[in-house]
Formats: structure tokens, sequence, C-alpha cells
């Protein structure tokens, strides 16, 4: 999803944005092709601290933190965020919340019933409301409300600045039944989703005109229809504050108030640590530092073994103090300085694991999914041969276990591109592309005509994406030079603090999420050194080693060649490396400057051996692989180092960009410069709907460019298409997900899109919270979070304004 993606813990972001011909396989093999059916499934449960609601106090402020503060509070707007559905959460009805599993629930909150009543000749749907259901002004929710939000999203009136319309323009007419309470829908194509609409029902005073759509809820709701009701916004302290609703007819919010405070990725070990924040979303690494702060309770004053200086040797600690106190006065000067910063940096870490100790991690599953992204446009991989290859010669379980297992959560690729595992219909459909396989990848290329010895020209004449090709011209000025290094490097400062999440285990819609995951590669024991880090402080040497650094660095624009190394097998027309990829002292398996001194290269991986350059017509096979170089990317970036690896060990050369966190999904991966990427999907429990427009085949526009949905890979067929259409009007549920797992099949077929893993979920909570933490699938009910004793809700430092 991009979470630059889909949003960290929503499963129906993807429809916000309005924004394969598999000739190998044969029909037949398609439809049966799967490695473990609904049966094979690795389930992670919800991680929330489930309790009664009479074992939870009354009363109490909750401090969550959300990604930013929101630009709107109208969900079905183009700049609604993971931030718009969090707060609109606790605020608007939502008519089928998703259970653990992601299946839709009616909420008898607002529905008595809600059912299909008609077939034929129309499909009609009656909504029973909920006789005490009303807005915060005192209005009961009834037909008024659903009959404007139709119209606001039906896309008839291009005055309302909609962002998605999924499902509304299937609508014939809105009906009142015997009053206000009975909605009857009638839809003019029959539509099996019909669930996934009104939710969030906003009151018609939002919906009612465009004016009122367009600018009254981007930063106030008036009006109001959940447990609890909007307070306010204060930007100067970046926080949204909503209240218990008394008009709430419901079980009564166990919460005074709930303030929604952005926090930055990066500061949320901090402002954990300081209390102002008791539920966060976090990384590896500060998931670690919790871990680790319940680790040392009660060591009775023992020094930490983790955090600055940590690492120090007894020599280099012995010549720190001498060098203190020695005769060179200078040298004295400078020694004893590093000392006392060394000191200060140990108090405050020592701080800070203080504060952590008050709050646990809660792990899931997220219901997201990270993807290879295969740009299918032009170039090499225009060729559904040579994307097959790619595929064959990557193995996901490998790069499953890199990222999940060190969180001790389950390590299964995944086998959908339209169920996660545990979702009703989940089925591994990875067998229509196949495994990790060599020879098989060798053979693809060959039969491409892409060989060992089809590389024989000079270097400078490797394959790529057209994408890139339009580029060349514009980067031969040394404008458009300068504008790609500042690109490429405008994150560079963040590198530093990236390299404990990259060692640790840290990671990185509507759009796609390429925000950093949670977690990522890490090698036994790096990940306590790196993420023991306080948010701010240096060990003696570390500033002047960080200059240093940025010396080096000088040139950096982000660009390094994977297997353009000259190795035993070159025919010599493998490309240099003209750039470094990451500063020195990160991940392993990462590159250094030309002219530097070459690490010790590690074993390859046992899956494959090292492989000379594979070329055809004199061209190397060189492909574009394009990284977010924000250092809440740093975990994305270890998994695409690995990759590259993967095919190098082929043959296939890639090229590594770095970019900026805040270009890479509009001027790389929506604009189709790129080969490869990585970004991620969110889950749906509504896949033909949210589906269709990601794996849409694209369609040329009257300008001769093609119109992509949100189809970034550029890969499709009309007979996926075709299956998406089928079972969107298919109201046979059983049916429906046939025809889903059927439309799977080919998407991996196509070899556009790989997925990866599911995305790990980490949340750290206050240990006293109850109700709240991952929530995987499930929708939060609100008022049901609280803390579990008297004590705890009047625990001062949670009460922030």
């Amino acid at each position: 999803m991009s979470h630059v993606g889909v949003p960290r813990g929503t499963v129906r972001k993807r429809r916000a944005l309005a924004l394969f011909t598999a000739g190998v396989l044969t029909l037949p093999a398609l439809a049966a092709c799967g490695s473990g059916g609904d049966e094979a499934v690795v389930r992670v449960p919800q991680d929330i601290a489930p309790a009664a609601r009479g074992a939870i106090a009354q009363g109490a402020t909750l401090n969550w933190a959300v990604d930013t503060l929101p630009a709107t509070l109208n969900t079905f707007q183009a700049d609604a965020d993971a931030s718009t559905t969090r707060i609109t959460g606790a605020l608007l009805p939502t008519l089928f919340p998703l259970d653990a599993q992601g299946r839709p629930r009616l909420n008898p909150d607002y529905l008595e019933s809600a059912k299909i009543i008609d077939r034929e000749p129309q499909q009609v749907v009656l909504y029973k409301l909920n006789q005490q259901a009303v807005w915060s002004d005192g209005r009961e929710i009834g037909a008024p409300d659903f009959l404007a939000q139709w119209r606001a999203l039906s896309g008839k009136d291009s005055a309302y600045w909609t962002a998605r319309n999924a499902g509304y323009e299937r609508i014939e007419k809105i009906e009142r039944g015997h009053d206000d309470l009975q909605v009857r829908v009638t839809f003019s194509k029959p539509y099996a989703d019909w669930r996934s609409l009104f939710s969030p029902l906003y009151p018609k005073e939002v919906m009612g005109t465009p004016d009122a759509f367009n600018d009254g809820a981007r930063t106030t709701l008036r009006t109001t229809g959940g447990p609890f009701k909007f307070g306010a916004v204060d930007k100067d302290t970046k926080t949204v504050t909503v209240v218990r609703d008394p008009r709430w007819w419901g079980d009564e919010a166990k919460l005074e108030k709930i303030v929604f405070r952005a926090v930055a990725p990066r500061e949320r070990t901090a402002a954990l640590a300081k209390g102002t924040v008791d539920v966060a979303d976090i990384d590896g690494a500060g998931a670690q530092r919790i871990r680790l702060a319940a680790r040392d309770d009660g060591r009775n004053g023992r020094p930490l073994t983790h955090g600055p200086e940590a690492d120090l040797t007894p020599a280099a600690a012995l010549r720190s103090w001498a060098l203190a106190h020695g005769s060179d006065e200078e040298a004295a000067e400078i020694a004893q300085a590093s000392r006392e910063k060394a000191k200060e940096a140990i108090e405050a870490y020592e701080t800070e694991q203080a504060g952590l100790r008050s709050y646990v991690v809660r792990k899931s599953l997220e219901p997201a999914y990270t993807q290879l992204a295969l740009n299918g446009e032009s170039g090499p991989l225009a060729d559904e041969r040579v994307r097959r290859a790619v595929a064959r010669a990557l193995d996901r379980q490998e790069i499953a276990d890199t990222v999940l297992k060190p969180l001790g959560l389950p390590a299964e690729p995944l086998g959908s591109h339209l169920a996660m595992a545990g979702q009703p219909g989940y089925t591994d459909s990875s067998g229509a592309i196949g495994d990790q396989d060599t020879a098989e990848a060798l053979a693809l290329l060959a039969d491409a005509g892409w060989t060992p010895g089809g590389a024989g020209r000079p270097k400078g004449t490797e394959a790529g994406s057209e994408a890139q090709k339009r580029k060349a011209s514009a980067s031969a000025s040394p404008s458009a030079s300068a504008d790609a290094d500042e690109d490429a490097a405008e994150d560079d400062s963040d590198d530093a603090s990236a390299e404990a999440s990259e060692a640790s285990g840290t990671a990185a819609g509507a759009a796609p999420d390429v925000s950093a995951e949670p977690s990522a590669a890490a090698s036994p024991g790096s990940a306590e050194k790196a993420s023991a880090e306080p948010s701010a402080a240096a060990s003696p040497g570390s500033a002047e080693k960080a200059s240093a650094d940025e010396k080096a660095d000088a040139g950096d624009a982000g660009r390094y060649i994977v297997g353009g190394d000259d190795k035993p097998g070159d025919d010599g027309s493998a490309a240099q490396a003209s750039l470094q990829d990451r500063k020195a002292g990160g991940a392993p398996g990462a590159y250094a400057p030309v002219g530097t001194a070459a690490p010790a290269r590690p074993a390859p991986a046992p899956h494959a051996a090292v492989r000379s350059r594979i070329g055809k017509d004199g061209k190397t096979l060189s492909l574009r692989f394009v990284l977010p170089s924000g250092a809440e990317s740093a975990a994305l970036r270890t998994v695409g180092q690995k990759i590259a690896a993967m095919l190098d060990s082929v043959g296939i050369s890639t090229v590594i960009t770095k970019v900026s966190d805040a270009s890479y999904f509009k001027d790389h991966i929506a604009s189709g410069d790129y080969d490869l990427a990585l970004y991620s999907w969110p889950a749906s429990a509504y896949p033909a709907t949210d589906g269709r427009p990601i794996f849409a085949k694209p369609v040329p526009a009257s300008d001769g460019s093609l119109l992509v949905e949100q189809n970034y890979t550029r890969v499709g067929t009309d007979y996926i298409d075709q299956l998406f259409d089928r079972a969107v009007a298919e109201l046979d549920e059983d049916a429906a997900r046939d025809l889903m797992k059927q439309a799977d099949a080919r998407i991996w077929a196509a070899a556009g899109s790989i997925p990866l893993y599911q995305r790990p979920q980490l949340v750290a909570v206050d240990k006293k919270l109850v109700n709240v933490g991952a929530f995987g699938f499930g929708t939060a009910r609100y008022q049901d979070i609280g803390f579990k004793d008297k004590k705890a809700a009047g625990a001062p430092a949670r009460l922030t304004e």
C-alpha cells in the first residue's frame, strides 16, 4: 500500500484513489494451481489485551500517536490518509466493521438488519436502522443521510471533489421505506460488495452540497455519530482531540477523551519514554528498546549492557582515560569533552530506558503486504519471460524469514494478491509462477534471448526501462545531474539514524505504501546493539566519524550497479559501480564507493552461485531498482539489497538507485520511472472492488500515454479484468471467491507483482491499557478501550491536554 503508500492499519484505504498474458500456462493449470489451499494458512491473532468492560476504569485521557495531523476529516477526499481513518473511526458510523479474520459483521449499534431482499429483476438491499441511532445534534440517522452520500459519491456531479466512488456508481436509486429508519437501495447492476458502502456514513450536512463536501469537513466535524464527538484541533501541538459523546446510545465510552497526537515515527521512542503518548505504532528498533527495558528492570544499579559505550573495550576505556589525564593539554581537552558527551548520552539513554518500562509491545500481522513490482511497460521486463525469470530467481521464504522471524512472527511467504492468510477465501496461488529455481530462471531468460554470451559489447550498453532512457538526455546536463543527486541524497542526513534501524529490524493507501517496514534483516546479536541507541546521543568519536563519512559520500548520487563488479567468468561488459549505495557501517551487503577498499564479499546464498552477466545483442541485462532513501525506509532497502543479490546469482545486474521518500511514489512508482520497486498494498474484505484498479489492464489514452488506474506495474490482461467484473457482480459469495482465486492465479502468472510477505504490526502500548494494540484486520471498538484500574486512569502523566 505508500504506509509513502497504504496507510498503516487501514484495510480499505486502497479505494481512496481514483486515482497478463500468461502464455506459458494453460487455463486448466492456472485454475488448479496452489500449494496449500484454504486450509494451509498461517493465522496470527489480534494482540490487544482483551478485557471485559466491567474491568475497565471509567474516565481518563488516552494519547494516541498518528503519523500526521490530517489534512482532511473527509475520508472520501484525495488527501485523506491513515490519520483521517483512525480519527473518524471514533466519530462516524461504520455499518459493517471487520472482525479479526477480516470479515464484515453487521454493527448492531447502527443496524437492526441489512440484507438483499430482491435479486431479480434488480438487486435491492433493505437497511433497517437502529431506532436509537442519532447524530450528535440529536437528529436521527436515516434515509436522508444515505441519499446525500450516494448523490455525492455517484460520480454524476463533478462539483463534488471525490477521490473514490467504487460501488456507488452502481446504485440506481435510494428510497425511504415505511419511515426514515428503513432505506431501500436499488442497484442498476448487481454488486457483491454492497456491505462496503456507507462506511463511514457522514451526515447529510457534510454530503448535501458540493461546498459542504469539499470544504465543510476538512478541519472539523460539527455533527458526528459515534461514541466520541469532535473536540478540537490544535495545529501548534499537532493534536486532534475527541471527547465522549453524551448522546451516544450504545455502550458508554470508557475514556473521557482521546488525543490523537502527530508524532513522526523516528520520534516515537522518545515520546513513549517521556510519557507523551500511550499508544504508538513502532518499528523493530523501538520494539527492541522496549524489550530490553523490560529485561533490565530490577538490575539493581548494574550498568546496562547496551546503549552508548556498551561496546567500549577495557583497552579503549583505558586509552580514553589516559588521554583525558595526559600531559598533552590539547588532546586531554578533546578527550575530556568526548567523555563528557558520552556520559550525557549514557544518562539520556538510561532515562529513556526507564521510561520505556511502562510499555509492552503488542504484535500481529498488518492487513497489508509488501510486493516486488516489475514495470512491464517497456524494456526487458515488457517480456513476460523475463519477469517470470526474475520471480523464479527469488527465494521468498528467505525474504520472509529476514523480516518476520526476528520479531517472533510466522515467516510464511504470502501466496495471494487478493487475500491475506486467515481471511476467508485465502489460497496460495503462487504455484502459477513457481518457487525459486535457478535452472528455470536461466531457461526462461534463454528463451527470451538473454544468455551468458549475449553481453559482448563494451560497458554502457545495459538494457533498462524506457523511462530511464527518456531521462538519459536530461541527466547528461550538469543541472539535471545536480537535480538527480539532490533527489537521491535528500535524505542522506537521515542515514546515520537509519544505520541502527537497518541492522536491527526497522522498516519503512490510496497510494501504495512505501514507508518503512516495522522489521528487517538482522544477524544474531546485531539487533540488540543497533537498536539500543538513544534518540539523540553520540559516543566518543562518533561526530568525527560521521563527518568523515559525509566527506567520503560527497559525490553519492544513490546509485550502484549490483553485479557490476568484475568476477571470474565475466566477459568484461559488466557496468561498473559509479556511486555509493549507502554510508559505511550499515547493513552487510551494501557497497562502498569506487576507489575505496573492498570489504570481504559474503558467501553467496546457498540457493545459487554467482554467475556471469546475462546479455542480449551485446547489451547486459541490467534492471533499475529504485528504493526510498529515508531513515524510515532502511529495512525496505535491506530487503531490496537481498533481492538484488538473488538476481545477481542468476546473472541479472541491478542498478540500485536511492531517491527521497517524498518523491519515491509520485515521481517514480506512479510515473513508471523504475524497473523494480518495493511497495505495499493493503488487504481488503472486498477484493473484487478494491483489487480491480490495481490489476486492471492499462489502456491507451488519446495522447499515446497509458491509463493505468492504480496498476503501477502496467501489467494486465483482458481475462483478469473479466474475472474481476464477474466477481463483483456475483451475489453468491462462494462463487465470487472462486473467481477471485482464478484471477489471483493469473496475476501470479503475469509476474508483474510478486507478493513477498505480510507486513508486521508492532504497537507500543501502556501496560495498563486494554482492548487496544495490534488489531490486525479487526476494527477498533473505541468505546471499549481504557485503563485497567482507577489508579491507572488517574495517572497525571496521561492527562495531557
